[in-house]
């Protein structure tokens, strides 16, 4: 057990490195005696600092000059936050209008590692109860959403799920490895993904891949409800205003091919 004089100085440095990121967007470029002495540690110690940071291109050294800057890291880093921000932003021009079409509850997801993360939802007339799924994390393998984004996944990401374990999660998920990989290949030949009392027990989803502009899939969009509002037997009609839905999205974001079916 640690005894928090670790955590303690592991906090100071991440703080530390924080304010050096901070004096570097202020003034452009510094060398390393300055930011010791502004931060008020010995240069060994603004070094090491600043060495960690350009690890991971957060800073970059001017070789001429031996000064820092911010590195392409924080450019990368501020990239997919406003690549985020520009998805709930345009999906929101199009999902109130889906969610009325079909009546139930849609919601955007993106691919946050072995999981899907909901970035937005819209509720649907017909939705009462409404669960808030925004900024919850589920698992791939048990959701439309998450099937979608699984899909079209690499090859390597598909495998490492699989090779995680894929968890009973209601009556009907799918924890066959072989079953699975059949599954996502399905789901990139028609261009849209299901899940029918999968993540819960009477709870119905369809979901189909939103893509940026160089045509890669950076969201999911599904709309889904109650198992009795939304029988399998409506699930193909369901799918085909999902997939609209998706495709305008995907304009929205820069993409103006054929929709990824």
């Amino acid at each position: 057990m640690s005894n928090g004089l670790g955590d303690g100085a592991t906090v100071q440095s991440v703080d530390r490195a924080l304010t050096i990121l901070k004096l570097l967007a202020r003034d452009g470029e510094l060398g390393v005696s300055e930011l010791a002495a502004t931060l008020g540690v010995h240069r060994s110690t603004a070094f090491r600092l600043v060495a960690t940071l350009e690890s991971h291109d957060l800073v970059e050294q001017d070789t001429d000059r031996g000064r820092y800057r911010l590195g392409v890291g924080v450019v990368r880093l501020a990239g997919a936050t406003s690549a985020r921000l520009d998805l709930v932003r345009e999906s929101r021009a199009v999902t109130p209008a889906l969610a009325r079409a079909v009546g139930e509850t849609v919601n955007v997801a993106v691919l946050a590692g072995r999981e899907a993360l909901y970035v937005d939802q819209v509720a649907g007339p017909s939705a009462l109860q409404l669960h808030h799924w925004v900024g919850q994390r589920i698992p791939l393998h048990a959701t439309s959403n998450g099937k979608a984004l699984l899909a079209h996944a690499p090859a390597a990401l598909r495998e490492e799920v699989i090779a995680a374990g894929l968890p009973v999660l209601a009556t009907r998920t799918v924890t066959d490895p072989g079953r699975l990989r059949a599954e996502l290949a399905e789901v990139r030949r028609r261009g849209y993904a299901t899940a029918v009392d999968e993540l819960e027990d009477g709870l119905s989803a369809v979901a189909a891949p939103v893509l940026g502009a160089d045509g890669s899939v950076v969201a999911s969009l599904s709309a889904s409800g109650p198992s009795f509002r939304m029988p399998e037997t409506a699930i193909a009609a369901v799918a085909e205003q999902v997939m609209a839905a998706a495709q305008e999205v995907s304009a929205r974001m820069g993409w103006f091919g054929p929709a990824r079916r």
